[in-house]
């Protein structure tokens, strides 16, 4: 049975949202969730911004927002918990609304893996296993620009609010009776930290899937047309795959091509693109073909040997076992890239040192483990 949906008010003008940030910073804690527009666009285009206590729920419309000023001190007021769920494009849309992001972060997501289940836990799969709800999945892909928006959009949106609220007053106490609050609020310090940092473009490059595949002659094209993306996709707003797709991107600087009739010929290259950008492209290729080697970037870290992947695995199991000694997610306990980094600095002949990435309780908890386990010999069944 669907629950009755509790109280719901629209905040449609700056009076009303200050005079809510007022009542909201004297709660313990808020849900937040946001509805957004992305398809084309570089930046997240806010439709809807939905706050929710356990008792009420308030839909704040961007559109008719002018002051986020007050809305702004309250993500940053440390007496009131904000809860939200798999949380990276929520605050992608809160830095474009008030250039600020929310702490003391809880995201439900984590919190969930925390307590042993199934890492990156959709929000509708946890709705179902902690409140026995079933959410529909109708207005998933809405259109949350369109004004007026419907009455089914806004029960909706307010649901999301609503049962974010109650799954926060379910899993905060099980967080700490065993504990693991502090841990939470750590990883999600981190994620804010790393949701503020921005990708230099003249290092976006390194970013480009296979890129570790190239030259590092041909580095020096992917690198500049890599940097000349990322900085035109912010300028206009634009998508940085409607710019230029990056599947075409390690074709691009593998071939090289010094016309507008070879730049049509790359996979997976757009029309669109070729009429376009494409000149400046081609332009932008022939360039980065000519510099000088001592300006080509180095070579990119190649993907580990099978021997080298061996010992990551025996590292992976270190985080297993201490996950199911807590009763945690594995993933959630030792992250797969941390392992690696450890690995490729050491191999193969040591010494070894625990990656700066392994930080906080992480560090105190798995880290003389790990450093025992890469002295270890190998046994024969490894």
């Amino acid at each position: 049975m669907t629950p009755p949906l509790v109280q719901t008010t629209m905040i449609d003008s700056d009076a009303a949202l200050e005079q809510a940030c007022r009542r909201w910073s004297t709660l313990p804690f808020v849900a937040l969730d946001t509805e957004f527009v992305r398809t084309e666009t570089f930046l997240p285009i806010a439709g809807l911004v939905q706050v929710g206590d356990g008792q009420q729920t308030w839909l704040i419309d961007p559109l008719k927002i002018h002051d986020w000023q007050p809305f702004a001190q309250l993500l940053e007021n440390p007496a009131v918990v904000k809860v939200l769920h798999a949380c990276s494009e929520d605050l992608e849309v809160f830095r474009c609304l008030c250039d600020t992001a929310p702490v003391p972060l809880f995201d439900t997501q984590l919190a969930a893996a925390f307590l042993g289940m199934d890492y990156s836990m959709g929000y509708s799969r946890l709705v179902q296993a902690l409140l026995d709800i079933e959410l529909p999945k109708d207005e998933t892909r809405s259109d949350w620009l369109q004004r007026p928006l419907s009455a089914t959009q806004l029960e909706y949106a307010a649901r999301d609010a609503q049962h974010l609220a109650e799954l926060y007053q379910v899993l905060a106490p099980r967080l700490q009776a065993c504990g693991r609050t502090d841990w939470l609020f750590e990883d999600t310090a981190q994620q804010i930290e790393a949701s503020c940092t921005e990708v230099e473009p003249e290092l976006a490059y390194q970013q480009v899937k296979q890129a570790w595949r190239l030259n590092p002659q041909q580095l020096a094209v992917l690198r500049e047309l890599a940097a000349w993306r990322e900085s035109e996709a912010r300028r206009r707003n634009q998508s940085r795959n409607r710019l230029l797709r990056e599947r075409s991107m390690i074709d691009l600087a593998q071939r090289q091509p010094d016309s507008l009739q070879a730049l049509a010929r790359i996979e997976d290259m757009h029309p669109r693109t070729v009429r376009h950008e494409g000149a400046r492209i081609v332009e932008l290729i022939r360039q980065a073909a000519g510099l000088p080697r001592d300006s080509w970037p180095a070579q990119l870290a190649q993907p580990l040997s099978a021997d080298a992947n061996r010992l990551v695995k025996r590292l992976r199991q270190v985080g297993e076992q201490k996950a199911r000694e807590l009763c945690m997610a594995a993933e959630v306990m030792l992250r797969r890239k941390t392992i690696e980094n450890m690995v490729r600095e050491g191999w193969p002949n040591g010494p070894y040192q625990l990656p700066g990435d392994l930080v906080g309780w992480r560090r105190e908890l798995l880290g003389e483990q790990l450093l025992a386990e890469v002295d270890s010999p190998v046994s024969e069944s490894a």
